[in-house]
């Protein structure tokens, strides 16, 4: 894995939507001939990527939101990241 730094700013690359399946209750992430259905914590991260927030922004906001340690989510959410980015669902 490699280590992100905090001024990345991730966004989803041209053809691939983060968005509500509004008939089964959960949030996809489509892509070209993909797609990655999102757990609560995938949410949660994918919510603010939104090419303007920079990792050091989306984890200060998700630590803010669930009275976390930023230390402790923070290897979490760039694993989660690098790995959608190794996907080619999420461009850093």
């Amino acid at each position: 894995m490699n280590a992100l730094s905090g001024a990345v700013v991730p966004r989803f690359p041209h053809g691939v939507r983060f968005r509500e399946d509004k008939i089964r209750g959960r949030h996809i992430l489509v892509g070209p001939e993909r797609i990655f259905e999102a757990d609560g914590v995938a949410t949660e991260i994918l919510r603010r990527v939104n090419g303007v927030a920079s990792l050091d922004a989306i984890v200060a906001d998700l630590a803010s939101c669930f009275t976390a340690d930023e230390t402790q989510i923070r290897p979490d959410v760039e694993a989660f990241l690098n790995e959608l980015s190794q996907k080619q669902m999420v461009v850093l």
